[in-house]
Order: C-alpha cells, then sequence, then structure tokens
C-alpha cells in the first residue's frame, strides 16, 4: 500500500521503479548519486531460511472448517492497515482477529481469499512483496523500507511460512477478484475493501460463522491462555510491590504495562487502574487519578502473548495492604456473588445462568446491607433495580479478542449453552457512587470488581487463574507477602 494518511478507496499497482514514500516538510531528496551507491554490493540470501510456522497445520484445518460451511462462495478476510496515531506516526499493529485465526500471520496490509474449487477453498494470501535490494524504497520509503521498519516476508517466505495454497502481490488483489462477482467479506477492517462491495447479509453470515468457530478453544489456544494469564499473574505483582511507593494510577498502568511487553505483545486492552471513587467508573482507562492509602485500587488489566490471546483478569486491592471493614463487607459480598457464578459454570448450562446466580446473590447482599428494601423484587425483570449498584452481567467470552467472538449469533453465544472449550470471564462487582443517596455514607466511593477467566470442562469448569489471591484473607495475605519480597 501507499504511504497515504488516508488508504485509497482502489490500490496502487506495483510500481517496479525506484519510488519515494510521501515526503515531509523536513526530507530531503536523496542525489542520483547515492541511489546508484545504496543499490550496490549487497550480499544475497542473507535473510537464512524462513521458518515453518509451529502453528501452520492448525490455521489450516480452521481454514478447511471454514469452508465446509460456505460452499461454492468466495471468502474475503483482510487483516487491515497501520492506523495513524499523529501526522506520519501511527499505532503498533495489531492484526484482525479473524485473519491471525485462519493464518497466523502478524503484517499489515494482507489479505486471504478463499476461491471454491471441487468440495473445498483454495486458500490465496495476498502480501506486500519484498523485493530486497533491487528497489530503492528499501532505504527511501520510511514507511515500508526494510532499513526503516525491517524486512517482510514477501511473496515466496509468505507460502512456506504460512502454508498457504498460494501467495500472490497485494497489487494484484483487484484484478484477482473482479471476475469472481459476489464474495462474502469481513467487514470494518480494510476500508478499500469496504467500498468494493455492498454490504450484505452474506458478510454478516461469514462473520458470525467466523466468531462461532472461535467460540470453542483447542488445547493449544487454552495453553496460550494458560501462559499468558500466568504472565498476568506477575504482572499484578510488579503492581503490588510498588504499590506502597507509587503515586498515581498512570503508574500502575506503566508497572503493568512493562510485564506485557516484556513477556508478551501488548496488553490486551487499555489497562483499567481505578483508584478510589474511579473504580464506580466501569472503563476507567484515563488512570490520571492519585492512590491514597485508605482507599483501594481496582486494577483490571491483561497480557496480550505473542500469539495475540489475551488474559482478562480483575483484582480489587487494598492499597494500605487491609481492607477497611466496610470495604471488606462489600469485597466478601462480591467475592460470595462470584463464588455462585463460578459453581454455575457447567456444560448444558445456559451462558447467562452464571450472571443470573451471581445477581441472586448480590441482590440479597443489598438486602442485608439496607440498600434495598426487598429483593425478591428488586430481581424481578420489570425491576431490576439492583442493577444500580451492580451496573453489568458477569461474563463476556475470551480468546483473540478480550471481548471474544462478538459477531456470533445469540442462539450460539448469549442465549447458547455453555460447551467444553469455551473460555469466559466471571467478574461481578459492586459500584457505589459518591453521589448516590441510596446508599449508606460509609460504602459511597466504593468499587469492587473481581474476574478470573474460566475454562468449561466435560465435567463443569477450571478456573485459569485461580492461582491469582481473590478471597478477602487472602488478598490481604498475597499484598502483604509481596510487598515483604520487595523490601528485600
Amino acid at each position: 500500500m501507499s504511504y497515504l494518511l488516508d488508504k485509497p478507496t482502489k490500490r496502487p499497482a506495483q510500481d517496479s521503479a525506484p519510488t519515494l514514500a510521501k515526503r515531509s516538510s523536513h526530507d530531503t531528496s536523496p542525489p542520483p548519486q547515492l541511489l546508484k551507491f545504496m543499490m550496490a554490493n549487497w550480499r544475497k540470501g542473507g535473510r537464512g531460511k524462513v521458518q515453518v510456522l509451529a502453528t501452520a497445520k492448525a490455521h489450516a484445518a480452521r481454514r478447511r472448517a471454514l469452508s465446509a460451511l460456505f460452499p461454492g462462495d468466495t471468502l474475503v478476510i483482510p487483516t487491515g492497515h497501520e492506523k495513524i496515531r499523529a501526522n506520519d506516526t501511527v499505532y503498533r499493529f495489531r492484526p484482525g482477529s479473524d485473519f491471525y485465526y485462519l493464518t497466523g500471520n502478524l503484517e499489515p496490509d494482507c489479505v486471504l481469499v478463499m476461491v471454491p474449487k471441487g468440495r473445498g477453498h483454495v486458500s490465496h494470501l495476498f502480501v506486500e512483496p519484498n523485493p530486497g535490494r533491487s528497489d530503492a524504497t528499501f532505504f527511501t520509503d520510511r514507511a515500508k523500507g526494510e532499513l526503516w521498519v525491517g524486512p517482510r516476508l514477501g511473496i515466496e517466505g509468505s507460502q512456506r511460512r504460512y502454508q498457504v495454497d498460494k501467495t500472490h502481490p497485494l497489487s494484484q488483489l483487484d484484478a484477482f477478484l473482479a471476475p469472481r462477482g459476489k464474495a462474502r467479506l469481513v467487514r470494518g477492517v480494510d476500508g478499500a475493501l469496504d467500498a468494493q462491495y455492498d454490504a450484505s447479509s452474506r458478510d454478516s453470515a461469514l462473520m458470525a460463522a467466523l466468531s462461532e468457530l472461535r467460540l470453542c478453544k483447542d488445547a493449544a489456544e487454552v495453553d496460550e491462555l494458560r501462559a499468558v494469564i500466568e504472565s498476568t499473574r506477575r504482572g499484578f505483582e510488579d503492581v503490588i510491590a510498588r504499590l506502597k511507593k507509587a503515586k498515581s494510577e498512570r503508574e500502575i498502568e506503566g508497572v503493568f504495562a512493562l510485564r506485557a511487553r516484556v513477556e508478551g505483545n501488548d496488553v490486551g486492552y487499555g489497562t483499567i487502574a481505578a483508584a478510589g471513587a474511579h473504580a464506580c467508573i466501569l472503563h476507567w482507562t484515563r488512570n490520571d487519578g492519585a492512590l491514597k492509602r485508605g482507599e483501594l485500587l481496582l486494577l483490571d488489566a491483561g497480557v496480550e502473548g505473542n500469539a495475540l490471546y489475551t488474559a482478562d483478569i480483575t483484582r480489587t486491592l487494598p492499597i494500605s495492604g487491609r481492607f477497611t471493614p466496610a470495604q471488606r463487607e462489600i469485597y466478601t459480598l462480591v467475592w460470595e456473588a462470584q463464588q455462585a457464578a463460578l459453581a454455575a459454570v457447567r456444560p448444558g448450562n445456559d451462558f447467562m445462568e452464571p450472571n443470573r446466580a451471581a445477581q441472586r446473590v448480590l441482590a440479597h447482599g443489598l438486602e442485608r446491607l439496607g440498600i434495598l428494601s426487598d429483593a425478591k423484587e428488586a430481581l424481578q425483570d420489570e425491576h431490576q433495580f439492583h442493577k444500580r449498584y451492580s451496573l453489568h452481567n458477569v461474563s463476556h467470552m475470551l480468546g483473540l479478542d478480550v471481548h471474544d467472538c462478538a459477531k456470533a449469533r445469540a442462539e450460539a453465544y448469549k442465549l447458547g449453552p455453555l460447551k467444553p472449550g469455551m473460555v469466559l470471564t466471571v467478574e461481578p462487582g459492586l459500584y457505589f457512587q459518591n453521589d448516590d443517596l441510596t446508599v449508606p455514607a460509609r460504602y459511597r466511593g466504593i468499587g469492587v470488581r473481581i474476574e478470573d477467566d474460566v475454562l468449561v470442562t466435560e465435567k463443569g469448569h477450571l478456573n485459569l487463574s485461580k492461582a491469582i489471591p481473590s478471597a478477602p484473607r487472602e488478598v490481604e495475605l498475597w499484598v502483604k507477602k509481596v510487598a515483604r519480597s520487595a523490601k528485600r
């Protein structure tokens, strides 16, 4: 793709002559003699042999499963492009989840096209070529040149690494698709492709199918999740070790981010480091508040691994190391609600049963605290008064996306049964706003959420994050132990 701030609606043809990236005011033009000098005397074949991706067979099996669902249809799955952060700087690229699921390819600007043939499909991968030192762009193009951003695999390298049937230059994509008529497209990823095809229910069906294929994880995917959950545990302990010295939520965010980049690809989503009353704002990611002794820190964070699977863990920690009596009351109630929800995670139960179990515990607990007058009345569908304080449901699917499988049909996800291999979060919470006059003053400003990542098994469930303490006394002992170790 050309180096433009806005992606073109039509891809430019690949130009074999030396080309320069779009210039900024501070750029200079290389003189002809420098171009000539730079093009000469480079060793050939210096990159070494491209290795086959270790998970290539798993990705091929996923393509076959998708193929079986759409016989006779052309399927187009793009990965997307780098996005502008400011002027000519870009965010770190993260491939489209569906594209990665089917290929294992981490590079931007690629498109997978599955063309029907016989009873199956032929997989065509369109990538940007790597002309090596044969084209001056290797040092003149600061957006794509390999001396600026590193080498790409190119045509042959991509064929070998990802073990797809065929690979082609990205510049040939439009001509390849033109005679094939209607195609099913994963939309919302590549603006140029979205503009070429009218949106239809055919596209929605493809995206739903991909989400539903991803609902049940295989053993390798579960292993990836185990690894990132363990990294996330270490990230939480990094935070605890810094907790008494830390001054701000942003400092907490930075401490966790270091672990995520050292052991994985990045954080799986914007870290929520919410101290005090900020914990009552569900998606507090500004993280610009102060940490104060006697308050709680709600930390909702997850490491995304190099294979892009992410953890999603929340713990609510006493900054001073011990809960106050009021904090302990609320924390204990949320923990009891989570235990009830966990007990409801088993195959055959519908997806919403853990939520119903947790909400019942929360509502009756709120009645005991004098916040609700009648739990049974509050829980009635036409009332749901308890949601003033609990706000959200307790589960979502987890995997390549933190809110995984989001395009699945309701009957397969929200209204469907839990099945072995599904991984979901269990995360009840209570949030008492500072200005809520229905809440006793001692509870106002307290926000508590406890979140674990849970695998549905043949006989019940396995809490993949059980090693991260969550019971009230265990949390206090954990904070004390880690803090003590950090002093040594």
